[in-house]
């Protein structure tokens, strides 16, 4: 070999050595403080599944996959040709049924008038046979003084008779005339029913109309799109996926010593792999109570040392809502805790004006 390449490599040799014994001292210095723990995770957002509530064809998409979208964008629509018939339909109904009502009504109205005129009916025979009384006790005492034949004295008994049957005959036809009021009002609380149920399914029609119309339940970011247009979809299938942004939140996994000196609402720190100079404030909004990926049974001390909690810091929805359009999912990072609230955060994770 020659004396030129010996160097060579020695110097290589003692870069390569410069370099890891650098690392080494710089893993030394940028050793966490002992009251801090951190656990790697990605960041993740509530999904919401925009599904379709009742089947039919899909009209149109009208996000595209990452878009960010406010509450009440337009997402889809499904084809509502089919409906808009019905409706039609419905209403057709609803005008006929109340044309029904006012047609009961009148019904009511002329059974009335009969038995008003059944009334006045009444009082005449009433009067007529009044007379009819008079007269024959009249021609009863002539007679028998011998004023009257015996003619006249039938002649009087039946009219009175005749009148006494008016009487009744009239009174039929009183009670006739209610049982008909009575039938032509039910006829009217049917066709009235007949109007109630043509407008329960116009108003049924109308939201289903409405919910052809797919919106954003909330602010967010579409996250993948899964039905196209002119597929059919079912009651309840999905057309698109979106992530909630304003409930947006790290999971990531610590030990049985870290987990049982946290408390829900303690302080975390979240750092980003891709902007490792922002340190964001969160909060511990979640710890498993059963441990992750561990033997069926721990018994002993060392092995319950092993244990590992799901933990999740949130991040503030004021601060979320003010990066809103900014914020991403499936971010890699480290998320920070205390184990001792008394001591302070150390430099490297104190919160700056930029967060």
């Amino acid at each position: 070999m020659k004396p030129a390449t010996k160097w060579v490599l020695r110097i290589i040799v003692l870069v390569i050595a410069a370099w890891l014994a650098w690392t080494y001292f710089a893993e030394l210095t940028n050793e966490q403080p002992s009251h801090i723990a951190s656990g790697n995770g990605r960041i993740e957002a509530v999904e919401i599944n925009i599904a379709a509530k009742t089947p039919g064809r899909i009209a149109s998409i009208d996000v595209r996959e990452g878009e960010f979208v406010k509450r009440g964008d337009r997402l889809a629509t499904l084809d509502t040709a089919a409906m808009q018939a019905q409706l039609h339909q419905a209403e057709a109904q609803h005008r006929q049924a109340q044309s029904a009502v006012i047609a009961a009504q009148s019904q009511v109205t002329l059974r009335e008038s009969e038995k008003t005129a059944a009334e006045a009916v009444m009082v005449q025979r009433q009067a007529e046979l009044e007379l009819a009384k008079a007269r024959y006790a009249r021609t009863e005492q002539l007679a028998q003084q011998g004023s009257m034949s015996q003619q006249d004295l039938d002649n009087a008994k039946a009219a009175l008779i005749g009148a006494e049957a008016a009487i009744a005959a009239t009174r039929a036809q009183i009670a006739a005339a209610d049982a008909a009021i009575a039938a032509a009002k039910t006829n009217v609380s049917g066709a009235e029913s007949t109007v109630e149920a043509a407008q329960a399914t116009i108003e049924r029609l109308q939201v289903e109309l409405s919910d052809s119309e797919l919106l954003a339940p909330r602010d967010g970011r579409i996250q993948f799109i899964i039905a196209r247009p002119g597929e059919i979809v079912g009651a309840g299938g999905r057309i698109l996926n979106m992530m909630d942004l304003k409930d947006v939140y790290m999971t990531f996994f610590l030990p049985t010593a870290v987990v049982g000196k946290l408390a829900l609402g303690s302080e975390a720190r979240i750092v980003l792999d891709a902007a490792p100079n922002y340190v964001i404030p969160a909060t511990i909004s979640f710890i498993a109570d059963e441990a992750q990926f561990t033997p069926k049974t721990v018994e002993t001390s060392l092995e319950r040392e092993k244990l590992m909690f799901r933990v999740r810091a949130q991040i503030s929805q004021a601060l979320l809502e003010q990066y809103i359009e900014q914020v991403k999912t499936g971010l890699p990072g480290v998320a920070y805790v205390r184990t001792d609230n008394s001591k302070p955060w150390p430099e490297y994770l104190q919160l700056t004006g930029q967060n």
